[in-house]
């Protein structure tokens, strides 16, 4: 479902996302990839509901597991042997805990890009980059509208495929289907490719000069959501670079998880990536006061 945060100005969002998806993916203190995932997944599920939920199960529980198992197998380095692997390489502790740690950055990762898939829409990104870098804009809008159109046109072909009965048992009538629907994706997909670039030409995009009509306005709140994102985001990178919350995973596993100043970094880490719930529940309680003012 839409939301407050999903009603701010385009540079209120990307900058937010620009600064929890660059944490998320470079801070490696258990704390804070606990906060990570723990916030992604609220935010993704408040925005998509249900159908976060099915899509962690599916997509992101699995490739979890797959990089838990795989890194051990691949990665020796490590001081705490625990076994031997029948090919005679150690199995550490601390590549398993490290795979661990790359599966909850991985899946808050891929959380947060959920979550920016739906607050930055197509026109958002268009009306950022469409002025400044107008080729830029364009790809950027078409590759996040291209998954989602081309799952839904694929089943829509694979459905008439059906009901015309080309589908039948047996590996070589799939294997025949299959590559007929994709035959006939890959043909809507740059029949598709063309009109939008003739369309866009005609319309004379990127063209010197060329207005763009807007809904888009900064208001004052957006600036307090702006300010507050980025003062976040300096004192974190203040803090980090004085080495706090500082965590290591070889040759052992050894940080800095307690002390002041780490409490205090995990206190506004968890203030920024919390913030889009937060913002969106304050207001879901203030529009229920009002209509109990009634």
């Amino acid at each position: 479902m839409k939301d407050t945060f999903c009603k701010t100005h385009p540079i209120v969002g990307l900058v937010y996302f620009a600064a929890v998806i660059s944490f998320s993916m470079f801070m490696m203190n258990p704390v804070c990839l606990v906060i990570s995932l723990l916030c992604a997944v609220i935010n993704a599920v408040w925005l998509n509901g249900r159908k976060a939920v099915m899509f962690g199960l599916k997509i992101i529980l699995p490739t979890a597991l797959l990089v838990i198992i795989i890194n051990p197998v691949v990665n020796h380095a490590g001081v705490t042997i625990l076994g031997y692997l029948p090919w005679d390489n150690p199995l550490t502790l601390e590549s398993i805990v490290y795979g661990a740690a790359s599966a909850v950055m991985l899946s808050s990762v891929v959380f947060w890009f959920s979550s920016f898939n739906t607050v930055m829409t197509a026109d958002k990104l268009v009306y950022l980059f469409g002025r400044i870098l107008p080729s830029l804009g364009l790809v950027l809008s078409m590759a996040f509208r291209f998954v989602p159109r081309f799952a839904e046109q694929f089943r829509e072909v694979r459905a008439a495929q059906r009901m015309l009965g080309r589908e039948k048992n047996g590996f070589i009538e799939k294997t025949k289907s299959a590559i007929r629907v994709i035959s006939v994706m890959i043909s809507h997909a740059l029949e598709g490719s063309i009109e939008t670039a003739d369309s866009m030409k005609a319309r004379g995009y990127g063209l010197k000069g060329r207005t763009a009509y807007s809904l888009f306005r900064f208001h004052k709140s957006d600036a307090a959501f702006l300010v507050f994102s980025c003062v976040c985001t300096a004192a974190l990178i203040i803090l980090r670079i004085f080495g706090t919350a500082k965590y290591r995973y070889f040759p052992s596993a050894k940080g800095e998880l307690t002390g002041l100043f780490a409490v205090i970094f995990y206190t506004v880490y968890f203030m920024l990536m919390i913030m889009p719930f937060a913002v969106n529940l304050g207001e879901e309680i203030r529009w229920k006061r009002l209509q109990s003012a009634i």
